[in-house]
This record gives structure tokens, C-alpha cells and sequence, in this order.
């Protein structure tokens, strides 16, 4: 049975993963402002979810700026997929 995944449990690392599975990859700050997080709030939660193997994390230039785009992994995919379980079964259990 899927258990709740601390790491994606904290509410912007939460939305962030849930607003990415919604699409292939977003820029920082699109993300950023759909969160309505700073750059350094957004930052943080990202590199922990980099470094669990949940997002990737590209660089580039765009239109002649740097910009950053985060997409979710499959290993992502399958984690958010399984705390969204976790949870509706924990809702289930509600009276």
C-alpha cells in the first residue's frame, strides 16, 4: 500500500509537483509565481526534490536570458502518484 512520502509532503513541494505533473516542463518563474514563493523558497524545495530524483533541472537561454526550466522525472511521476494514493486513503477514512 502507498505510505505518504515526506518529501513531497510539504505544501509548496506538494503544489509544485502536482502544478509540473499538469505539464512537460515549466520555466522558474511561471512555477515561482503559480506557487507565490520567492526565488530562494523555490530554489530550496527544488534542489531537494532534484536531489530525491524527483524534477530535473535545466538551464538555458531563452529570448536572450538565462532561464530555468524544472520538469518532473518519471521517478517523480510515480512518487507523487503514490502519495496522492496515500492521501485519498487517508480522506477515505473521514466520517
Amino acid at each position: 500500500m502507498p505510505e505518504l512520502d515526506p518529501l513531497i509532503h510539504a505544501p509548496a513541494r506538494l503544489q509544485a509537483m502536482t502544478t509540473l505533473s499538469a505539464v512537460s516542463e515549466a520555466e522558474f518563474s511561471t512555477l515561482r509565481a503559480a506557487l507565490e514563493v520567492s526565488d530562494s523558497v523555490l530554489s530550496k524545495h527544488l534542489s531537494a526534490l532534484a536531489e530525491a530524483g524527483y524534477v530535473r533541472i535545466r538551464k538555458g537561454v531563452l529570448a536572450g536570458r538565462r532561464t530555468t526550466w524544472i520538469a518532473l522525472t518519471a521517478t517523480g511521476r510515480k512518487a507523487l502518484r503514490e502519495h496522492v494514493a496515500a492521501l485519498r486513503r487517508l480522506i477515505d477514512m473521514v466520517h
